[in-house]
C-alpha cells in the first residue's frame, strides 16, 4: 500500500477539518471563543496570512468592521527562548508612545488552545517593503528618504528610556555581546544538520575581536527593512516597526549591523538574507555607508566597528537559518524558501568572513594612520 501524504493546512474552521501529522496552526472557532470573552467583535472571523512567513506565524482577522493582526509561533521545534511572542507582547505594550509600534490588544498565554501562545495586535494599515519596491515610492525623494527613516527610527528605539518604561527585567545592561556569542555557539550544537566549520571559526573570531561596547539601549534584534511598515502613500514615513521577538536590552551597534548587513544596495550578489530586502537594489536609495553616517550623527554614537557588527548579525543569521533548514528536512516546516538553506547558510558565513575582514583591515589602517 502507499501512504496517504501528509496534509499540511496552516488554518482550519475547526479542528475535525484537520488531517495528517501536521497540526493546524489557527483554528478559527477557538479563536471566535477568546475573542468572545475579551469583547473583541461578533461574528465568524476570517484569517489572511501577511508577512513572509519564514518565522513566526502572522494572520490578519477580520471580524465585522474590526481588524487586528495574530502573532504566533512556528510548529516546534524551535531552539529554547526563540520565537518568544509574549517577550515580544510586552516590549510593544511597553514602548507604545515613544517608539513606533502598533497597539496591543491582548496576549493568550495558554499554549493548549492552539498548540503555542499569541498575541494580538490593532492593524496597522500601511505597506511592508521586501523584495520589490511599491510603485507609490518611486520617486527620488521617496527613494531616499525610505533609508532615513529607516535610520531615524532606530534611533528613536535607542533613545528610550527603557528603566522608565518598565523593561528593567527584558536583558542585562552589561555583557550583551559575550552572551549573544555564547548562546548562539549553543544553539548551533542543537540546530546544526551538517558539517559547516566556518560557522564555528566565525564564532572564535568574533570572540576575539569583539569590540568594547558602551551604554546599554533597548535593541531590536531584527531590524531590517522588512520589519517596519510604511504609510500608504508619498512621502515616505515609517509608522510601524513590527517582530520584536528577539528584543532585549544591549549594544545598539548590534542593530545598526543588522540593519547594514540587510541592506541590498546596486551590484550585490544574490543571497538568502539581501534576497527577503532587495527592494533597495536600484538607483536613487542611499549606500549602506550613508545609512552609518546618518546613525552616527543622529545618535551621536561611534561607528568605526560596523563591519564587525555586520559580521555579528550574519553569523546570527546563519545560525537561524540553520534550524529553518533543519525544520524543512524534517517536514515540520513546508515554506519552500527554507529548501534554498543548503547553499543560503555556507553564503551567509562567507558573507560574515569578509566583513570581519574588512573590520580587520580598517582597524590597521587606523593604527598605521
Amino acid at each position: 500500500m502507499t501512504a496517504e501524504p501528509t496534509v499540511v493546512r496552516d488554518v482550519v474552521r475547526t479542528r475535525d477539518e484537520a488531517r495528517g501529522a501536521v497540526p493546524p496552526v489557527l483554528v478559527l472557532d477557538v479563536v471566535e471563543r477568546i475573542l468572545d470573552r475579551h469583547g473583541l467583535g461578533a461574528g465568524p472571523v476570517e484569517a489572511t496570512a501577511i508577512g513572509d512567513g519564514h518565522s513566526n506565524f502572522t494572520f490578519l482577522l477580520r471580524r465585522g468592521d474590526e481588524s487586528w493582526v495574530l502573532r504566533r509561533p512556528p510548529r516546534p521545534p524551535y531552539p529554547p527562548s526563540a520565537h518568544d511572542v509574549l517577550r515580544e507582547y510586552r516590549v510593544l505594550a511597553a514602548a507604545g508612545g515613544a517608539v513606533r509600534v502598533p497597539e496591543v490588544v491582548l496576549a493568550h498565554e495558554d499554549p493548549e488552545d492552539l498548540g503555542a501562545p499569541f498575541y494580538l495586535m490593532r492593524f496597522v494599515p500601511g505597506v511592508v517593503l521586501t523584495d520589490t519596491l511599491d510603485p507609490r515610492f518611486t520617486a527620488p525623494e521617496d527613494r531616499r528618504r525610505i533609508g532615513e527613516d529607516l535610520v531615524d527610527a532606530l534611533v528613536e528605539i535607542h533613545a528610550l528610556d527603557w528603566r522608565a518604561a518598565g523593561l528593567e527585567g527584558l536583558g542585562r545592561a552589561d555583557g550583551y555581546i559575550e552572551r549573544q556569542l555564547r548562546r548562539f555557539r549553543g544553539i548551533w550544537e542543537q540546530v546544526r544538520t551538517r558539517d559547516l566549520p566556518a560557522v564555528t571559526a566565525l564564532a572564535d573570531r568574533l570572540e576575539a575581536t569583539r569590540p568594547t561596547t558602551g551604554p546599554a539601549t533597548l535593541v531590536h534584534g531584527d531590524y531590517r527593512l522588512g520589519n517596519v511598515m510604511f504609510a500608504p502613500g508619498s512621502p515616505a514615513r515609517i509608522v510601524a516597526v513590527l517582530d520584536w521577538e528577539m528584543a532585549t536590552i544591549g549594544d545598539p551597534l548590534a542593530d545598526l549591523g543588522w540593519l547594514v548587513a540587510n541592506w541590498a544596495v546596486p551590484g550585490d550578489a544574490d543571497g538568502v538574507l539581501l534576497s527577503l530586502n532587495a527592494a533597495t537594489d536600484g538607483p536613487g536609495f542611499a549606500s549602506r555607508e550613508e545609512l552609518v553616517a546618518r546613525y552616527a550623527e543622529r545618535s551621536g554614537r561611534a561607528v568605526d566597528r560596523v563591519d564587525w557588527y555586520g559580521a555579528f548579525a550574519l553569523w546570527r543569521s546563519a545560525v537561524f537559518m540553520e534550524n529553518s533548514y533543519r525544520r524543512w528536512r524534517e517536514g515540520t516546516a513546508t515554506d519552500p524558501f527554507f529548501a534554498a538553506l543548503e547553499e543560503g547558510v555556507p553564503d551567509l558565513a562567507a558573507r560574515a568572513l569578509r566583513m570581519l575582514e574588512a573590520d580587520t583591515t580598517r582597524a590597521e589602517t587606523g593604527r598605521a594612520d
